[in-house]
């Protein structure tokens, strides 16, 4: 007979009490996993490997230098496993504890010799013993984990790991710093087995990233990149969102000597973005949104907390980070030329209308990289830039390809050299892209391009040479701001700079060569015509040559 309402009600709050308790027995379960994971990973926190009746190998046992030659040696040339784990005795010491530890060291000497060694070769002797290459994908090592081998080294590699991220923590020297991160990142791929360790390891890194500078932070940053890629997509997920409050936390207060180690952290998250598209797309729409939300919340109440979220260093980064950075690093291809052109083009505008240095010579320069050493065969049909963000296929392998992406590069080039030409730090901003210029004029063999980039060199050098001569005749230091503000602001005013004259020159061109382009776009017939094929247009390449070449 059917159920009575009595007992349907009864059947259905039955059904909500059983899913209840498998979602918290789900919770107990991972709570269970997660703490014995973290039990198993820290058991050599208590002391040394021991063997097999239990005692403890290498402690008690003065090292010598001789002892740790001939210990090196064997552990090199024979993988000798008892070697070893004498060595990465001594090595854990002396990481945790110093060359006092247990007696078993004798002498700076044997600590420095054991540390470099282990630091040098661990991760190519598991390697070996494990018979797993350096391109070895972390299923290869998952796949080990039951083997006999693996129960033997697994000890070992744990030790060695956590060990040297203790290191990490003891030591304060960068060099050192960066020889020993770098280390650990040859050895990632051990760490699929110790997802706690992984964990430790990625919030080093991160503070390692975002605190310091030069090749540490670099480094960081590539064990960062490593775990994101190599794992799964969970530790993306991580990744991401660490950096983003990373470099969130960060812009709060932008210090001028900050600056530019920010840059480095803005272009390190677009980097972790592009290994994931359609995940770091979803993530910042989510955060484009938030920002238009602010936005909108502050043009319609125009109360003060929700005008001091606008006009803050945080909000203006994140605009920076996901829609102009990100939309010019996330399409670097040669096909997205329009829309770099665009984004660096509004760079330009923004450092123009605040007055604010944007370093957007990289992204200008990059252009120049594109693949433009060979020229086409096909000038190639008349094509507006200005008029799509995306380029055709065949229009790539042109010859007007080719001239479009070092105009391109010199014009917008020029516009930021033209705001900056004045300044007092013009010939220090000049350098770097100087010699790439210089790299590409000796290396391209179309010869519009090179008269076009040396041209655009020997003005860059007259104006460096205009303003270190300015420069060396002031008396005031960089710490003077206001004398370093007025720092020609004459000459800038009367548009006597050398390079501004040239660039004049050169904004005349690029509007008379869009006026001709224009001209011959809407003077080609829609429709194909019948018969004999019409050759392209190519006027608007070919009077910008004449117009370049008749300066000379």
């Amino acid at each position: 007979s059917p159920d009575s309402p009595e007992d349907t009600g009864v059947s259905v709050k039955n059904i909500i009490v059983f899913k209840e308790l498998a979602t918290q027995k789900k919770k107990l379960d991972r709570l269970k996993e997660k703490q014995s994971s973290d039990a198993d990973e820290s058991d050599d926190d208590r002391g040394h490997l021991n063997d097999e009746d239990g005692a403890i190998l290498g402690i008690g046992k003065l090292l010598s230098s001789s002892t740790v030659d001939s210990l090196c040696q064997l552990v090199k040339d024979q993988h000798d496993v008892p070697s070893l784990v004498r060595l990465l005795n001594a090595y854990r010491a002396g990481s945790h504890y110093g060359a006092k530890s247990f007696g078993v060291l004798r002498g700076s000497g044997s600590l420095a010799k054991i540390m470099i060694f282990v630091l040098h070769e661990a991760n190519d002797v598991f390697r070996k013993i494990l018979g797993v290459s350096n391109s070895t994908e972390k299923k290869v090592i998952l796949e080990l984990i039951n083997s006999a081998t693996w129960k033997k080294v697994k000890p070992l590699i744990k030790l060695y790991l956590r060990s040297t991220m203790f290191l990490l923590n003891e030591v304060t020297d960068s060099e050192i710093l960066t020889f020993v991160i770098k280390r650990l990142r040859a050895s990632m791929i051990f760490y699929a087995a110790f997802p706690s360790l992984l964990q430790r390891l990625i919030k080093i890194s991160f503070h390692l990233w975002a605190t310091s500078k030069g090749a540490l932070s670099v480094q960081s940053f590539l064990v960062i990149q490593n775990a994101a890629a190599m794992f799964n997509s969970d530790w993306f997920d991580t990744c991401f969102d660490k950096a983003y409050k990373t470099i969130i936390g960060h812009c709060k207060f932008v210090d001028p000597a900050f600056f530019e180690h920010l840059q480095f952290l803005k272009k390190s998250f677009i980097d972790l973005c592009s290994q994931d598209m359609q995940k770091s797309l979803r993530k910042a729409i989510i955060s484009i949104r938030q920002l238009a939300k602010i936005l909108q919340l502050g043009l319609q109440t125009k109360q003060k907390e929700a005008v001091k979220r606008i006009c803050s260093w945080q909000y203006v980064n994140c605009i920076d980070l996901w829609i102009i950075n990100g939309v010019a690093v996330l399409f670097p291809g040669p096909r997205y030329l329009p829309l770099r052109v665009k984004t660096v083009q509004w760079l330009n505008l923004l450092s123009s209308s605040c007055g604010t240095f944007i370093p957007v010579a990289s992204l200008a320069l990059d252009i120049l990289e594109y693949k433009i050493d060979k020229e086409g065969q096909n000038p190639g049909k008349d094509f507006n830039l200005s008029s799509d963000v995306k380029l055709p296929k065949h229009w790539m392998k042109s010859r007007n390809f080719l001239e479009a992406c070092v105009f391109s590069a010199l014009e917008l080039l020029a516009v930021h050299f033209a705001q900056w030409g004045y300044h007092i730090s013009f010939p220090d901003l000049a350098t770097i892209p100087l010699i790439h210029l210089k790299k590409f004029h000796e290396r391209t063999s179309i010869e519009s391009s090179r008269r076009m980039v040396k041209r655009f060199i020997d003005q860059v050098e007259q104006n460096v040479e205009f303003v270190r001569k300015k420069r060396d005749e002031v008396a005031f230091s960089p710490k003077d701001e206001q004398l370093v503000a007025s720092f020609l602001q004459t000459e800038n005013s009367s548009g006597n700079l050398p390079f501004i004259q040239y660039y004049r020159s050169l904004i005349e061109k690029a509007a008379s060569r869009d006026l001709l382009l224009s001209k011959n776009l809407s003077s080609q017939e829609p429709k194909k015509t019948k018969g004999k094929k019409q050759r392209p247009s190519n006027g608007a390449i070919n009077a910008a040559k004449e117009m370049e070449m008749g300066e000379e």
